[in-house]
């Protein structure tokens, strides 16, 4: 799913590992395609140093994972697993990437957690974003920068600025997830690291239904955006206070 895209995406989300865009926003990317929107994701690397899987493996579950969340574009990068740094030949990658596909919103990893390739993609990601709409810098295409950039927070414990519902998109979003048999399945591999098989739907239903809860809905995921919220009409503000 590398090609250029024939027209610009809506929304393109960018995460360090195939996987970490199904875990933590998959079901807000499906739901977008279900309204008639163009999406994306940049995996930054191929996967390569994982404890469980190879990289080819990883690329044929990804496919797999994008065609159940009907994402539009997918491509993934060459940058090492396990040492995404922000360098300026990295940013580089990422803005070429931003000015072929052109996304009105992007969706980066929050910039704190556990695995350092997730918070560094998160400030490469932006990084990127801001190179990508200089006019005088030397790649092809025309300046471009996204027009919203939203941080997804589920790899790490900190209140969302907003949920989005999944409800209807839950049980296809587990099913992207699934589709990383290398990595979900039961095995002697890192079995001290991965959750059981049997556990996982009930670890994503319990981290899903925690957000939805914030939202009055069933099942949620969970964003960031560092920019004040706009409102038109204060009797039309979704989710109750009291």
């Amino acid at each position: 799913m590398a090609e250029i895209a024939a027209s610009a995406l809506d929304v393109l989300a960018i995460a360090a590992h195939r996987d970490d865009v199904e875990q933590t926003c998959g079901g807000t990317l499906l739901k977008m395609a279900q309204r008639g929107h163009r999406t994306g994701i940049l995996d930054l690397t191929q996967g390569e140093m994982g404890t469980r899987g190879t990289a080819e493996e990883r690329a044929r579950e990804a496919d797999a994972a994008a065609n159940i969340l009907q994402v539009s574009w997918r491509q993934a990068l060459d940058i090492p697993d396990g040492r995404v740094e922000n360098t300026w030949e990295n940013r580089l990658k990422v803005a070429r990437v931003l000015r072929e596909q052109r996304p009105r919103t992007v969706i980066l990893p929050y910039w704190l957690g556990r695995h350092p390739d997730h918070y560094t993609a998160s400030t490469l990601g932006y990084e990127a974003c801001f190179l990508a709409g200089l006019a005088k810098l030397d790649l092809p295409g025309a300046p471009h920068r996204p027009f919203k950039i939203i941080y997804a927070t589920l790899y790490y414990d900190v209140r969302p600025t907003f949920v989005v519902d999944i409800t209807e998109q839950f049980e296809a979003r587990l099913q992207s997830l699934l589709a990383y048999h290398s990595q979900f399945a039961d095995q002697q591999a890192g079995k001290d690291i991965f959750p059981a098989a049997a556990e996982i739907r009930a670890r994503v239903e319990a981290m899903a239904r925690f957000y939805g809860m914030l939202g009055g809905v069933t099942y949620a995921e969970p964003f960031l955006q560092k920019e004040v919220g706009l409102v038109e009409d204060v009797t039309a503000i979704p989710v109750k206070s009291i």
